[in-house]
């Protein structure tokens, strides 16, 4: 049986404590998170956009540099895993429950509710709701998961390093990460990915209830959430128990079909033209005003500033808590990929698959209701994707299509989150025993459970912003590191060397 490391016990140990004082004292959680989570995005809004800009580009640049041919393992190193198969496993990692939850409410409540540019109900407020729909969940979102994913997969496999966080830092740090240093960066990468999935679960299981409720009535509370977490605890606990190749491989697989199956259906009963036109006029819009956006704070504008801090920071926040887990599972999975192919890969395929889906889903929401077909955004955000639903031949099929969806994008969140858990605390092992899976799995419920008690989803989103900061610095020193190291292998290899040419040969 494999043992638990300092990390393994340290952090377990902070996690209870955390769980209890959750259940003891509710109240007084959800009151420190919501002020932590205030002064965070207020003092710290303008550190997130920027670190969150330049990964990106540095992302961008890795695309187009010659150091993209260096495969990450051994220059003959091959895959593990087909290309659909791996791209099915990322962004059910990557996006899974999050794109169910928002594909319709984050549209519609931009457009109705709580405009990012004040144009709510116009035309002109729709081309906004979707071109900020795409920013949140576009390349700056895959960045975040790629650079850690890149960087854990260049030491693990290319350097021979433990799949660990704090090994990253050697170049920068040396030998001192191997020491308690080490410990602490892996301990508060383990809280934070712990905190990044329960909130995600905790979506989940609201998601399933208020489809439930919208469908069958039955109520909405803590107890209905608690059964269903329950329940895809033990289906989650089943899979991680089969191991990686088996269980989140069937599972990712099985999330693309339904998936597909859920998008082909609302598309073709759906707007079809209006959801190809604002999905192509979109792009256009987003490409556009991406650098604008990139650094948008409005600081001389209270309630633009307030719906910032409300989306754009949340969404950094989330993207940059769960790019630990996400990070360490797209790594264990892309042996063998080339930069260039992973850069590309991680940035751009999610991002036009999220960007159709937000198309179809919000922008069907949105159209529904400029018509005045139904009042989509008087519907809770966890109802809205069900409403939509109601207005269309089979809609109560696709409703049901839909929380089997919700639930196997659970199942394998949660099962990737043991994995990535347990290769965390058990010195990086690409195999952790099964018992160290379902402590995690435990832990990542009872967490989810929590907050959920603490004060619902504003308490997941607090939380979730208040994890990311620390986290974010572990991250920008694991980017510095890594080009450190890249740079170093690529002049080792001659890669970016200019060649000189031979002289020719006078004739006479």
């Amino acid at each position: 049986m494999m043992k638990g490391t300092t990390v393994f016990y340290t952090s377990v140990v902070i996690l209870a404590f955390l769980v209890v004082i959750g259940v003891i004292a509710p109240d007084t959680v959800e009151q420190i998170t919501t002020d932590m989570q205030a002064f965070i995005s207020t003092s710290f809004g303008w550190y997130y956009l920027i670190l969150v800009t330049i990964i990106t580009i540095v992302c961008l640049l890795l695309l187009i540099s010659p150091v993209g041919r260096i495969r990450l393992g051994g220059q003959d190193d091959r895959p593990e895993f087909s290309r659909p198969t791996w791209i099915s496993m990322l962004f059910s990692a990557g996006m899974g429950i999050g794109l169910v939850f928002w594909g319709t409410a984050e549209p519609i409540s931009h457009y109705a509710v709580s405009s990012p540019t004040g144009q709510e109900g116009t035309e002109q407020g729709i081309t906004d709701a979707m071109r900020f729909t795409f920013f949140h969940w576009g390349i700056h979102a895959w960045a975040i998961y790629g650079i850690i994913g890149l960087v854990l997969a260049y030491f693990t496999f290319r350097h021979g390093e433990r799949g660990l966080i704090s090994v990253t830092l050697k170049p920068l740090l040396g030998d001192r990460m191997d020491g308690p240093l080490g410990n602490i960066v892996d301990i508060l990468s383990v809280l934070a990915t712990v905190v990044g999935v329960a909130t995600t679960l905790g979506f989940g299981a609201v998601q399933i209830n208020g489809g439930l409720s919208f469908l069958f009535d039955i109520p909405v509370n803590i107890f209905i959430q608690f059964l269903i977490i329950t329940i895809v605890t033990v289906l989650f606990m089943i899979s991680a128990w089969t191991g990686l190749s088996k269980g989140i491989k069937i599972l990712s697989n099985t999330n693309m079909f339904l998936a597909g199956i859920l998008l082909i259906i609302l598309f073709t009963v759906g707007p079809t033209v209006f959801i190809l036109d604002i999905f192509t006029h979109s792009i256009g819009t987003y490409i556009h005003n991406l650098p604008a956006m990139s650094f948008r704070l409005a600081p001389f504008d209270e309630d633009i500033r307030g719906w910032i801090d409300s989306w754009t920071i949340f969404y950094w926040a989330w993207w940059i808590a769960w790019s630990p887990f996400v990070g360490i599972f797209i790594a264990r999975v892309s042996k063998g990929r080339s930069i260039r192919e992973f850069v590309f890969a991680v940035l751009f395929v999610p991002s036009i698959v999220g960007f159709f889906w937000f198309s179809t889903f919000g922008g069907t929401a949105i159209m529904t209701e400029h018509k005045g077909i139904a009042e989509i955004s008087t519907l809770a955000a966890e109802e809205s994707l069900f409403g939509v639903f109601a207005q269309f031949p089979l809609g109560f099929l696709a409703s049901i299509v839909a929380l089997i969806l919700i639930g196997t994008f659970f199942i394998t969140s949660a099962d990737s989150g043991t994995f990535v858990l347990g290769m965390m605390t058990t010195n990086g092992s690409q195999s952790p025993g099964k018992s160290i899976k379902l402590t995690w799995g435990v832990m990542l419920s009872a967490t989810s459970l929590v907050l959920l008690y603490s004060g619902g989803l504003q308490a997941l989103e607090n939380t979730m912003i208040v994890a990311a900061l620390p986290f974010s610095i572990i991250m920008a020193l694991m980017t510095l590191s890594f080009l450190k190291a890249l740079s170093t292998d690529a002049k080792t290899l001659g890669i970016g060397r200019i060649k000189k040419k031979k002289p020719k040969k006078a004739y006479r």
